[in-house]
């Protein structure tokens, strides 16, 4: 079955991640660092989870799941070793239109977490669609060598010239041509060589 990618905005958005262990962890950080009003829900929690509870970064209930926290809910995420748990989350997600992720079970998710390298307003995500998620982590980090970090500070300077250029009055060709060179191969390099320039004059 083919799948839809898309980037979704979390910001301000209900989202209950029902786990607090350590493969639940990395979950709750991607949800945290998308800008989500994170609620966890487990009798027990790692580390981190604690101090991410204290911090006031998330709402942490101390104990097993009651489906009224699904109420409200945008999506939720499974990540407990309990099956039949995780089958009643997404049977009951289902019922809500809550979009569900089950971690390790393809069969109970809506949708799945992507591979993904981050370079500032950069995303590169890929996906097996659940086939082979050890494929999905060797794929990230070739791309990641190919991409390094400077992709981040160029991003954010195409950015700030695409701004300018939407903001003046030209005609579309001219400028959708003027944003394809400032994307191009030889805009990274000179980039890339002013940067070197600067650092070498601090």
């Amino acid at each position: 079955m083919a799948l839809f990618p898309i980037f979704l905005k979390l910001k301000g958005r209900r989202c209950l991640v029902v786990g607090a262990g350590t493969i639940a962890q990395a979950k709750i950080r991607s949800l945290l660092e998308g800008g989500a009003r994170v609620r966890v829900v487990g009798p027990q929690a790692s580390k981190t989870v604690q101090r991410w509870a204290r911090t006031n970064k998330l709402d942490w209930l101390r104990r097993a799941l009651e489906l009224t926290d699904l109420e409200g809910m945008f999506l939720v995420v499974t990540a407990t070793s309990s099956r039949r748990l995780n089958e009643l989350v997404s049977r009951e997600a289902a019922r809500r239109g809550v979009l569900c992720n089950t971690v390790d079970d393809p069969d109970h998710c809506d949708f799945y977490y992507g591979a993904v390298v981050r370079r500032g307003p950069l995303q590169i995500a890929v996906s097996t669609s659940g086939a082979s998620p050890a494929l999905a982590q060797r794929l990230k980090r070739e791309i990641a060598k190919q991409y390094g970090p400077e992709y981040g500070a160029w991003v954010e300077l195409l950015n700030e010239a695409r701004r300018k250029l939407l903001a003046q009055a030209m005609n579309p060709k001219r400028r959708q041509k003027a944003l394809h060179r400032l994307a191009s191969a030889a805009s990274l390099a000179a980039f890339l060589k002013n940067d070197a320039a600067e650092r070498k004059r601090r």
